[in-house]
């Protein structure tokens, strides 16, 4: 059920019954800053396991953002009203803002390796994640406004994305001059701005049509997918290790498409 303006809140989809989405929208925005905590997983794990389970799991998590932005956000920006020409320019505009944004710090996330970096750079780190962070609440908040389905599809791409994503972050803060439980509390401060993008949308919704972030959101997954996680995944040698990769990878498009056909 698309939403039609203000006085059009109200859901009805599949069990789903509310006059706002808001307590939906605070539930799985902070859920979705918890999943920070799992960068202890860096530091618990020993160095050998971890290489070996993190690339599989970036691997799912590039599929995922590919088969969220294809399946679920573009097809519903499309429906809401925008011609192809404009979903394609939003989807474009949010490619070049997450591009923008790592241009402008000067950092390509790492996902697979522990980089031992400055405390600048670590500052960094927690800049561009809080950014990072405050683009994606907006995105998925707009989703679950638009419709809860597309905004449950939404927020499972974007944790998949995260569980890797966190766990470098919290290495690199760490090896940044950090202590852990220092860097740890930083990580899921920087993630809070999720939640607050979540919020910020749901009060944009009430007074101006919001479907434009949808293939904005596109665009954001797209830029992760293919410019941070893919080149991480490909850049390891190896028939059988390619393969398993592009398995995860496959899984994560499967899933998201699956997902795309069951919630209509």
């Amino acid at each position: 059920m698309l939403l039609t303006g203000a006085s059009s809140l109200a859901f009805q989809a599949d069990g789903w019954t509310s006059s706002t989405p808001l307590p939906w929208i605070l539930v799985m925005g902070f859920a979705m800053s918890a999943i920070a905590l799992v960068g202890v997983v860096a530091i618990v794990l020993p160095k050998r396991i971890l290489d070996r389970t993190l690339l599989p799991v970036v691997g799912f998590a590039a599929g995922s953002l590919l088969g969220g932005a294809f399946f679920h956000l573009l097809p519903e920006g499309l429906e809401g009203g925008a011609s192809a020409l404009e979903a394609c320019a939003w989807m474009a505009g949010g490619f070049t803002v997450f591009f923008a944004i790592e241009q402008f710090l000067h950092w390509h996330r790492s996902h697979t390796r522990t980089v031992v970096a400055a405390r600048p750079e670590a500052w960094l780190i927690l800049l561009g994640d809080a950014l990072h962070n405050l683009i994606g609440g907006l995105s998925v908040g707009a989703a679950f406004m638009v419709d809860p389905r597309v905004g449950l599809s939404a927020w499972l791409a974007a944790a998949a994305h995260e569980v890797p994503q966190e766990i470098g972050d919290f290495a690199i803060l760490v090896h940044g001059g950090f202590p852990r439980r220092r860097a740890l509390l930083l990580n899921f401060i920087s993630a809070l701005t999720f939640p607050l993008g979540a919020v910020v949308a749901w009060g944009a919704a009430a007074r101006m049509d919001i479907h434009f972030l949808l293939p904005f959101a596109a665009g954001n997954f797209l830029y992760i997918g293919a410019s941070d996680l893919i080149p991480e995944i490909k850049a390891v040698g190896g028939v059988a290790r390619g393969a398993l990769h592009l398995t995860f990878f496959l899984a994560g498009i499967g899933l998201l498409g699956a997902l795309a056909i069951s919630l209509g």
